[in-house]
This record gives structure tokens, C-alpha cells and sequence, in this order.
């Protein structure tokens, strides 16, 4: 089984990626649909972010288990990747709320003892 810090920075790293493949599919479909020059942006950038999609979907489930995430904590992960940049902005929200690993911020004492068993 991969470690946890491994599958946390795959997670990060797969959230800024899908985040920046969808720019690079929206400048696709704009070349294509709207100024209707090419589709060479389509081709590349579409099988590029569905395969980022992918990954950060099987991270987000694998630290569903890893991390022990609640069960919304992990449904506003999956569904962050349908909408363009949103999994930058539910990385750093985990991130800040302890959920990738660390202590969270203003923790009550709780969580903190929950974060210290895990």
C-alpha cells in the first residue's frame, strides 16, 4: 500500500494539474466552437484532462480511505473536478481544515485528538 504522504502530494500535485488542464481545454472548445480555426486544442487537451480527472478522482477515493474523510469531505472532492479550478480551491480548504495530513487550523481539541490517532 503506497504511504499516505505519497498519495497526499499525488493529490495536490493532481489538483493543481486537472485545475490547469481545464484552462487548456476551455482555450480548446474557444479555438474550435467560437473562433472555429481548429480543433488541434480539443485533440490534445481532452484526453490530457480526462486522464488528470481520473487521477485526482482515484487519489481523492484513496485518501477517502487513507485519511478517514467524512463522507461530504470526500463527495465536495469528487464533485470539485466537474467544475473548472474548483479542486485548486478544495485542496487548499482540506488543506487548511487538517484533512491532507497536517494539524487543522484553529483545531478544537477534538480534532486534534482525532489527527493524533490517524
Amino acid at each position: 500500500m503506497p504511504s499516505k504522504n505519497l498519495v497526499i502530494r499525488a493529490f495536490r500535485i493532481l489538483a493543481v494539474a486537472e485545475a490547469i488542464s481545464w484552462a487548456a481545454l476551455l482555450a480548446g472548445m474557444y479555438f474550435k466552437w467560437i473562433a472555429g480555426t481548429t480543433e488541434v486544442g480539443v485533440q490534445v487537451a481532452g484526453p490530457i484532462h480526462g486522464a488528470l480527472f481520473v487521477g485526482y478522482g482515484a487519489a481523492a477515493l484513496a485518501l477517502w480511505r487513507l485519511q478517514r474523510w467524512p463522507f461530504m469531505v470526500a463527495f465536495f472532492a469528487g464533485i470539485s473536478a466537474v467544475f473548472p479550478f474548483a479542486t485548486i480551491l478544495f485542496e487548499r480548504w482540506a488543506g487548511k481544515r487538517g484533512y491532507l495530513g497536517g494539524v487543522p487550523a484553529k483545531a478544537s481539541p477534538d480534532v486534534m485528538k482525532e489527527s493524533a490517532r490517524v
